[in-house]
């Protein structure tokens, strides 16, 4: 059996790091928002080349904050796309603002530039991109109609940990730029976690107010605040990861290439393209292919495990109906729901089991 992704095999790999870190958390007797955060926040703020980064319990709330950090509330509109995780949408309409959606770019299913003005009125108060996958968006287009505009861009790279847009981390480009450390995440907590990254030090001020109910210094409360801190055994467990985050994305792209170069001439699949001015690094490695339910139940018949990122498309998801959009009105994000089907991508795969994949994938085509 070939899981979509290993967790175990990457604890056992740094097994001897993680269980000295967690015990020396637990004898510390402190457990929130402590040392081990702290240095964490420096470290990844480093590696994302920003000023600030300020770690949260999730990658929803790392939105949430950055949104408000922005002033995005009631009766505004944040652009942003509907090929994504729901959670894209649902930090906008906790700020009471509405989610409006630009379809994606057909080629890297990130936010699409051409689409963009024309999305943006009198109440846009941010435009917020997706890096879908491990791939950033087209910031230097996104970014010149923005600017012109004066309008913030807060960077979705919740999949984009250590991603490159012409030779700049995810994160740093915008005003702010919100990551996830799901477990399953490229770089993953054991557990939940979040984190803003940001140049701006007034930003940076008010989401550290914001994520522990507003305070000045302790119970001196000046915003209506949050409880979305971040707990000291995730921190030290990210410090030691993110050591090795460099070494495992590098695996990952390796797996990739191997992956597209297997299935180059296929007749069953599309491969993901990345993007020449990018450092794609494939938190997801979405294939596309017209047969969906055949090719899914093809791999699981041979013990291969295949996910879905993502099948409905936030604009037509039963939640989000309200919003008044309909089939149709975002036709690339639903032609790739139709369409995506994630491989097994992970640092522990093997080239044999990438191989052993993209040849089911390829005889798939040939039943087929």
């Amino acid at each position: 059996m070939i899981p979509l992704l290993d967790l175990q095999a990457q604890y056992a790999s740094i097994k001897d790091e993680v269980e000295p870190a967690v015990l020396r958390v637990l004898a510390s007797g402190h457990y929130v928002l402590g040392v081990e955060v702290a240095r964490f926040e420096e470290e990844f703020a480093t590696y994302c080349d920003a000023s600030h980064a300020i770690a949260v319990n999730t990658g929803t709330s790392a939105l949430h904050l950055a949104l408000l950090a922005a002033d995005v509330g009631s009766g505004d509109e944040v652009i942003t796309v509907a090929f994504t995780f729901v959670a894209t949408a649902s930090a906008v309409c906790y700020t009471g603002a509405r989610p409006v959606f630009v379809d994606v770019d057909p080629v890297t299913l990130t936010m699409d530039p051409a689409k963009l003005e024309a999305a943006i009125t009198s109440r846009t108060k941010a435009i917020m991109p997706v890096h879908l996958y491990g791939q950033m968006a087209d910031m230097d287009a996104i970014k010149e109609i923005a600017d012109r505009y004066g309008i913030p861009v807060i960077e979705d790279a919740c999949q984009a940990h250590g991603a490159e847009y012409k030779g700049r981390r995810a994160g740093s480009i915008g005003a702010a730029g919100c990551f996830s450390f799901y477990p399953g995440k490229n770089l993953g907590a054991c557990g939940e976690g979040g984190i803003v990254v940001t140049n701006n030090d007034e930003h940076a001020r008010k989401i550290r107010m914001l994520r522990d109910w507003g305070q000045e210094q302790r119970y001196h409360h000046a915003l209506k605040g949050f409880n979305y801190r971040m707990d000291e055994i995730q921190g030290a467990i990210l410090r030691i990861k993110l050591r090795h985050l460099e070494a495992w994305t590098e695996a990952r792209r390796v797996r990739a290439e191997h992956y597209s170069a297997l299935l180059a001439q296929s007749r069953s699949v599309r491969t993901p393209i990345a993007a020449i001015d990018r450092r794609h690094v494939y938190h997801v490695y979405a294939v596309r292919t017209g047969d969906r339910e055949h090719l899914q139940q093809t791999l699981r018949s041979e013990g291969i495990h295949s996910g879905l990122h993502y099948p409905i498309p936030v604009h037509l998801q039963k939640a989000h109906l309200d919003l008044g959009y309909q089939p149709g009105d975002l036709p690339v994000s639903e032609a790739a729901a139709r369409e995506v089907l994630s491989l097994p991508i992970y640092p522990e795969l093997t080239l044999k089991q990438v191989e052993r994949i993209a040849a089911v994938v390829e005889q798939d085509a040939y039943v087929s």
